[in-house]
């Protein structure tokens, strides 16, 4: 895979930037062309599906205002001639482009990644300084942005309660950078960063990463055992002993509840298939479901055999894994794999487009479950 970090590799990027330390590249991406334009991305706020914002502050950033969309064209009409921000979320869920852009950092785990944002800025418009639970790549497209950069920052920091956007009060920046297009900025979970455009016509993607927290780790779990457990499991103590008191909880009842405890935590395949479908639910449920289509295996072999490529669904999210089954995950659903599917599902999980797959019943079959689903799709077939 080509490292888009210049003459630092991927392994070496891993062992010593990600999640550690800050990294900047000038022209990671030489030439770079954006997705898409403002006017395009203007147009995507205006929709009810699309999750977006706009940010406007004074020019001394002690008043910010934050409307969240759908906008209007009226709103863009009124925009004042600086400080101010749109933001898109998902950019890459409706734009192939973008899809292919987030192509460039899988060597991040499929189930890590949560979505690319783009932000366009007039002159001096930023969304102040502050700080992410998660990493994020900042990309350059157009125009050009200061970053600053400084401290360490957690939920127990300080923060302006007086506003409607998290910003930290008295910022000092350590170090900054101005960014020009296809330059790009990585930044590690909750290092301080505050950007804001040079001039007209700063448009910046963002790449963010998942990193769900322990809290939503342990309801999700919990929640997910809720589903595969019984009511007729019962705490149970046939070897109970008499007490002195029977008011004490003793070490044996607390080593009786671990044992239930570590029965489930301690289960792999229980495990796994929690994971695999709780990092894979997707971020927008509704928009996978549009996508269904439902065809028939001899019309699936027919486009295949015409050459026409297979593209996951931009807003799906896939992983696998192989245990004792092999069981691809795919939107929130796991699905155990024959033998002959697992090429096939491997394949899916590790890029966007495909052709020249072969026309197995096994594969016409989960080929067209996955269309089904609405999680792929046929480039030249809706």
């Amino acid at each position: 895979m080509h490292s888009p970090f210049g003459d630092i590799s991927i392994a070496t990027f891993l062992s010593e930037y990600w999640q550690k330390k800050p990294l900047l590249i000038r022209n990671a991406f030489p030439d770079f062309e954006p997705p898409l334009n403002a006017d395009e991305l203007a147009g995507m706020a205006l929709e009810q599906d699309v999750e977006s914002r706009l940010i406007i502050q004074s020019p001394d950033a002690e008043e910010w205002h934050l409307k969240h969309g759908p906008l209007t064209e009226k709103t863009f009409a009124e925009l004042p001639d600086s400080h101010w921000t749109l933001l898109v979320q998902a950019v890459d869920h409706w734009v192939p482009e973008a899809a292919e852009l987030v192509e460039q950092f899988r060597f991040i785990p499929n189930w890590r990644l949560d979505d690319l944002m783009i932000s366009y800025a007039a002159n001096g418009g930023g969304v102040g300084p502050h700080y992410d639970n998660y990493d994020v790549f900042l990309i350059q497209a157009t125009g050009a942005r200061r970053w600053e950069i400084g401290g360490i920052f957690s939920e127990d920091s300080p923060r302006r309660d007086d506003v409607p956007v998290m910003i930290l009060p008295e910022w000092e920046a350590e170090e900054s950078w101005d960014l020009q297009p296809g330059d790009m900025l990585y930044l590690p979970p909750r290092v301080g960063h505050n950007g804001y455009a040079l001039g007209d016509d700063c448009m910046t993607l963002s790449v963010g990463f998942r990193a769900p927290s322990h809290q939503e780790i342990f309801t999700g779990f919990t929640n997910y055992l809720d589903t595969v457990t019984s009511a007729e499991d019962r705490y149970a103590d046939p070897d109970l002993k008499l007490q002195t008191n029977p008011g004490e909880i003793t070490t044996e009842a607390l080593q009786r509840v671990q044992h239930i405890l570590q029965e489930y935590c301690a289960n792999p395949e229980l495990l796994s298939h929690w994971l695999g479908q709780f990092m894979t639910d997707p971020k927008y449920p509704d928009l996978t479901g549009e996508q269904s289509i439902e065809m028939a295996g001899d019309d699936i072999r027919n486009l295949i055999e015409a050459g026409v490529p297979l593209c996951r669904n931009e807003g799906s999210r896939y992983a696998y894994h192989q245990g004792p089954n092999f069981i691809l995950f795919v939107d929130g659903k796991g699905c155990a794999c024959s033998p002959g599917q697992i090429d096939l599902a491997k394949q899916l999980c590790a890029s966007l487009y495909h052709t020249g797959i072969p026309t197995t019943q096994e594969n016409l079959d989960l080929i067209r479950a996955l269309l089904l689903q609405g999680s792929l799709y046929f480039l030249d077939a809706g």
